[in-house]
């Protein structure tokens, strides 16, 4: 899967447009993340059964309930010693209109946080031949939250759509190998920081204080958490995408395609990327934008 070529939301129509549409009504985000873009540009018709298959994990009161421990488990792991750190807007020397930019958007990175997790643990589990939804089982137990609805006003219109630098800044060059440093990357950077490094005023500063935050056992602590937390909802769903490799040779999708979606999803559900996810909420609370922490 060629993971350069994207289909982006402004080049989307038809079916595609309006699976874009859906993504971020049940995501509650005002974009579609980069993986949904990759996916539709290599493999559409796969996308569309993908995505079909698991929107309902995120369209219950047990998934609300789920998004809001995760950020919670977080912070609460990072403030059991000291709060932490704020920007105010005189902090870090932007415009009015630039730090409203900055809070918007880190607040959308804080609703997608949980809602890429579960993605990401769930289609890999499906994809790698695990174990979905043993709670489907004839004689489970399903509780009320697992099927009832998410609730409305639970991350509704908040944050603002992500724009990104190209090219990191000579500025923030050290401030950028260190970031990749700590989360595992080699060139890259995560879309997050690509997003910060539009501000050097904030990011720079920021960092530096969450660094050794970052760094700790304490986000250790967060990380493990998190983890837990969407491995037991995952475990628990009464819904069971139909992702098994049988149910994709059903569908009539060739094995190239689901081997190069297995690979990609494996990379996202390992390595770096785990600890990018919990960082986002931290990242948002520096603003004062992260969201409910309790239902």
């Amino acid at each position: 899967m060629d993971t350069d070529r994207q289909r982006y939301e402004l080049e989307a129509t038809g079916a595609e447009r309006g699976l874009y549409e859906d993504v971020r009504r049940t995501f509650r985000a005002p974009f579609v993340n980069w993986i949904f873009r990759t996916l539709t540009a290599n493999a559409p018709a796969f996308t569309r059964y993908l995505w079909g298959q698991v929107k309902p994990l995120f369209e219950t009161r047990a998934f609300a309930r789920l998004s809001v421990e995760y950020r919670d488990a977080v912070l609460s792991a990072l403030e059991a010693d000291d709060p932490i750190p704020t920007f105010r807007r005189p902090d870090t020397g932007l415009e009015p209109a630039e730090y409203r930019e900055l809070r918007g958007q880190l607040a959308t990175f804080d609703v997608v946080a949980p809602r890429l997790a579960v993605l990401f643990e769930a289609v890999d589990r499906a994809l790698g031949g695990g174990a979905l939804s043993p709670a489907n089982s004839a004689d489970a137990a399903v509780e009320y939250d697992a099927t009832a609805p998410f609730p409305e006003w639970l991350d509704r219109d908040r944050g603002a759509e992500p724009t990104m630098v190209d090219e990191v800044p000579d500025s923030l060059a050290e401030t950028a190998d260190a970031i990749r440093a700590f989360h595992g990357f080699d060139d890259t950077l995560p879309s997050v920081y690509r997003c910060l490094a539009q501000w050097p005023g904030y990011l720079d500063p920021a960092w530096a204080a969450l660094s050794p935050r970052f760094d700790s056992s304490a986000f250790d602590e967060a990380v493990a958490r998190a983890r837990d937390l969407v491995d037991l909802y995952v475990d628990d769903v009464p819904y069971r995408p139909r992702l098994t490799r049988a149910d994709l040779r059903s569908a009539a999708f060739s094995e190239r395609t689901v081997e190069e979606a297995a690979s990609l999803f494996r990379t996202f559900d390992s390595g770096p990327v785990l600890t990018v996810l919990p960082a986002l909420p931290v990242w948002a609370a520096t603003v004062g934008e992260a969201g409910a922490r309790s239902l």
